[in-house]
């Protein structure tokens, strides 16, 4: 095989060229030497003798290197024949004698048109090119440069790196993002618009059950004539406890109620006045007569009967433990009504212990003091009111803590009544001490007539309501019910013509004091009460003059009004 890269095979002289540049495709462009300047002249080989026409077995030959027309267009004169390159080695023809260049092409390729002769297995080799390949491959028949046919890999593509790329990059992620930021923010607030909705749906619906459980919506109140909610008030469970307050000093006692609404979480204290009538073994009677007479035991069945509780015990404090409790507890502040004088100073007119204000700060004299001062001319109501102050603002003072508040029971020294025993009453006390410093407790007054019934406005509003019960008419086989009311000005004649007529085989109601009368009076409401009337004046000592029909109070058959013409018996 022929060594195509030989310069001096077959006796042919290789051809020079000369780089002169490059074409718009980046192709270097080489001229041809003509062949009359070889043997004068030596040409500068800019490839330091590595370009076309270079022996690389150093034979010292040197072809002549025709005139190069780079783009085929003909020559001006008489050319030597030149060989056509074949980058591939497929081998060219030689131009006939005479004929003109053939055309160039700037890819290696030799125009169609023509005659050529084949040049014995010479190729021509341009510089910085791929060598000739051993075995090349069948390439398409070139056309006119009119209409040459280019291919992709003939270009060369180079990507050049974009400055702004990474800032478009970026200011799309951050347009991203923020788009994403957006759409989350409105999601998490829709979400929490359904949840306050629902929250808020929750709340009502559970408000609005609990009203009704507890009979508090308006037209379902337990003061509506409604047979379901008398029975849901009527169901709710219920702790009672009745505290006697003994003045040991000017005598007399205070009677109140301590009920704890377990259904309901309402503490309450019901004040009891002293002129309530309750039924006892020997008859009618009033509740500061059962307290005196009876004792705790027969006082608090009494009640039961009439307002229809259960009273789980009897707390009796004696006015020096409630000035020890307030002293302990460290004062309490009341919104007093009147000014208390003290009771122990010993000429009138001084300063007074209490002064009237609100939220005035009460030590345990002066808390005692309140309670108990009735002025003159005042009901015992008034009174019975200031006891009441004076408990609840107690109890907002007192500690919550179940233990913490027997502690405080056991250091008053007290003597508890069974059934009650000192942790009862302290754990009672907490449960309405938490209530009354959260504002769920109120005192109510029980409104009891001037002959000691109640009335039916009593029996709606605190007997069903607060205490759940229903008050009881005396039964009418009971002995004739006899109110007195003292008009005579001696203070002892009330209890004088009580202790006749329980003698006598009447009930007795006390009817309180009233302006000095000159003349006793009985008077009965009906005509078949004429004759008991009759003789409830006999028993008395009073002349039957005094009967007379006409107005009676409450629940008494015969009304009696003690004049100073009265003298009891001896």
């Amino acid at each position: 095989m022929n060594d195509r890269y030989d310069a001096g095979a077959a006796g042919y002289e290789a051809d020079q060229y000369v780089l002169v540049g490059y074409d718009e495709y980046g192709q270097p462009v080489y001229r041809q030497i003509p062949a009359q300047q070889q043997p004068h002249q030596h040409q500068y080989d800019p490839y330091a003798q590595q370009g076309y026409g270079y022996d690389p077995y150093a034979t010292g030959r040197q072809q002549p290197v025709p005139p190069y027309d780079p783009y085929g267009t003909g020559d001006t004169g008489q050319q030597p024949p030149v060989p056509s390159y074949d980058p591939y080695g497929t081998g060219t023809h030689p131009q006939q004698a005479g004929a003109h260049s053939p055309p160039y092409d700037p890819y290696g390729r030799t125009a169609t048109s023509g005659q050529q002769h084949r040049v014995a297995e010479q190729t021509a080799y341009i510089p910085h090119q791929a060598g000739p390949v051993e075995e090349p491959q069948p390439q398409p028949q070139p056309q006119e440069r009119g209409d040459r046919e280019y291919h992709t890999e003939q270009f060369a593509f180079v990507e050049e790196p974009d400055g702004d790329s990474e800032d478009v990059i970026d200011w799309l992620k951050f347009t991203e993002n923020r788009t994403e930021r957006r759409e989350e923010a409105r999601r998490r607030a829709r979400a929490r618009v359904i949840a306050l909705v629902v929250v808020l749906a929750v709340a009502a619906a559970g408000g609005v059950g609990y009203l009704w459980y507890a009979g508090k919506l308006p037209g379902l109140s337990s003061s509506d004539s409604k047979e379901g909610t008398a029975t849901a008030v009527g169901a709710q469970k219920r702790d009672v406890i009745v505290v006697h307050l003994h003045n040991t000093n000017k005598g007399g006692t205070s009677t109140a109620l301590l009920v704890d609404n377990t259904t309901t979480n309402q503490g309450t204290t019901v004040l009891l006045p002293n002129s309530l009538a309750l039924t006892g073994d020997d008859g009618t009677t009033t509740l500061a007569k059962s307290v005196d007479d009876d004792g705790s035991s027969g006082t608090r069945d009494a009640i039961d009967t009439v307002l229809g509780t259960q009273i789980q015990g009897t707390w009796r404090l004696d006015t020096p433990y409630l000035q020890n409790l307030v002293d302990l507890v460290g004062n309490i502040e009341v919104d007093t009504n009147a000014d208390v004088p003290d009771p122990d100073a010993k000429a009138k007119g001084g300063a007074p212990l209490v002064r009237k204000g609100n939220a005035q700060t009460l030590s345990g004299k002066m808390a005692v003091a309140y309670a108990t001062y009735q002025a003159s001319g005042e009901a015992q109501n008034a009174q019975l009111e200031r006891f009441g102050q004076v408990m609840q603002a107690t109890l907002r003072k007192l500690t919550s803590d179940a233990q913490g508040a027997t502690v405080t029971v056991q250091t008053l020294g007290m003597i508890i009544e069974p059934p009650l025993t000192d942790k009862d009453l302290g754990a009672f006390l907490a449960k309405l001490a938490e209530l009354a410093k959260g504002g769920d407790y109120k005192t109510a007054m029980l409104p009891v007539q001037t002959d000691g019934t109640l009335s039916a406005q009593a029996s709606a509003s605190v007997v069903k309501n607060v205490l759940g019960g229903t008050a009881k008419s005396p039964d009418k086989d009971a002995a004739v019910r006899v109110s007195i009311r003292n008009a005579s000005g001696v203070k002892d004649n009330t209890e004088k013509a009580r202790v006749v007529l329980l003698n006598g085989g009447f009930t007795f109601l006390e009817g309180g004091t009233a302006t000095a009368e000159a003349t006793s009076e009985v008077v009965y409401a009906d005509a078949a009460d004429k004759a008991d009337a009759t003789e409830v004046a006999k028993t008395l000592g009073l002349s039957a003059d005094a009967v007379t029909k006409g107005d009676v109070s409450g629940n008494a058959d015969v009304s009696v009004v003690l004049g100073q013409d009265y003298k009891p018996s001896s």
